[in-house]
């Protein structure tokens, strides 16, 4: 068995503006697990930030001093990820949903609006359909709604169900990785005929760079001078305890949540942000939700508001104008703001 290495390193922001925007981080002990989060000052309703699977509450970093002008935002590392623990054997729906009670009841303490991305926007959903009193909105922002459920995500639109099979064969040894493996004959389809694969020297080269950093660094989570979406995507990678996605892999993960019942049970405010996807024969699904599921979700729940951003899966992170805005107008649409004017 073994621990996240990097939980000792809670409480320090590198971010000056986020240092002066008021921000600290900390961790929350729910009794199992410590759970790490920035939070924001306190200058309005809460707003919970859960970010991707293999995300951390750092790629948040271009949207949180903007929504902190009229929120107190939380932004948060899942278990299994950044410097939250690693419970290797202990990864569900429901366990994440029991962590985001014990938080949402102990640090929030109020009913806040809870943002999700990717696997972040399932918990949220979670926390809605069994939370509803802690629970003022939620917003799933490119959300694998039902592309995620069993046997869809293995069989038809496996595309990211296989990406995740080829982390754990790689680098889900947390003693032995070599996290440029993780790039090693990656595929992105482009087109039904074009698929880009990141060239082995660059693999190579990728390796080189991150032994020259751990020897220099040691024990320290890996950031090397790469463009900032690699860095940040090398760093969550090295503070991601494997056994997370082996869960979907071999199945544990899935307890807890039926994506419709779930959806029935909503009772707050609900927004879909739909970022872009496509679908090929060889790969199925590209993104997180196709336009049936959307339709499906609006089946569901008939009040729930929806916007498509022509973006990447992470849409607070390559849109954050857009995501911010989507965010505002939609609190202040359902009253949890004020409107302009008002």
């Amino acid at each position: 068995m073994y621990s996240n290495p990097y939980e000792h390193l809670s409480g320090t922001i590198k971010s000056s503006k986020l240092k002066k925007a008021g921000f600290q981080e900390f961790q929350f002990d729910t009794g199992e697990i410590k759970f790490n989060y920035v939070v924001g000052p306190d200058n309005g309703p809460p707003l919970v930030l859960i970010p991707a699977q293999m995300g951390m509450w750092e790629s948040y970093q271009k949207v949180l001093v903007p929504l902190s002008n009229d929120f107190q935002v939380f932004a948060l590392d899942i278990r299994g990820h950044g410097k939250s623990s690693w419970t290797p054997g202990r990864y569900s729906w429901r366990i994440i949903g029991e962590d985001m009670e014990a938080f949402l009841t102990g640090v929030v303490k109020r009913p806040a609006m809870i943002a999700g991305n990717s696997s972040g926007g399932i918990i949220a959903l979670w926390c809605a359909a069994n939370l509803p009193h802690l629970v003022s909105a939620v917003v799933l922002e490119d959300t694998p709604v039902f592309s995620v459920e069993m046997p869809r995500f293995k069989e038809e639109d496996r595309f990211v169900y296989n990406g995740l099979t080829k982390l754990v064969e790689n680098i889900g040894n947390p003693s032995s990785r070599d996290l440029a493996n993780y790039f090693n004959g990656m595929e992105m389809p482009v087109s039904e005929t074009r698929t880009k694969r990141m060239p082995p020297q660059v693999v190579r080269y990728l390796s080189k760079k991150i032994r020259k950093f751990e020897k220099v660094h040691p024990g320290q989570p890996i950031e090397t001078g790469f463009p900032s979406t690699l860095r940040l995507l090398l760093k969550s990678l090295s503070m991601f305890d494997p056994d997370f996605a082996r869960a979907f892999v071999d199945g544990r993960f899935y307890e807890g949540i039926d994506h419709a019942e779930a959806l029935k049970r909503v009772q707050c405010p609900l927004l879909v942000l739909h970022a872009d996807w496509q679908r090929y024969p060889e790969h199925g699904l590209i993104g997180a939700m196709d336009d049936r599921d959307a339709g499906r979700i609006k089946e569901l729940v008939p009040d729930m508001k929806y916007r498509k951003i022509h973006a990447n899966h992470v849409i607070h992170a390559f849109k954050p104008k857009l995501y911010i805005d989507a965010i505002m107008e939609f609190a202040a649409e359902i009253d949890v703001l004020p409107q302009p004017g008002k």
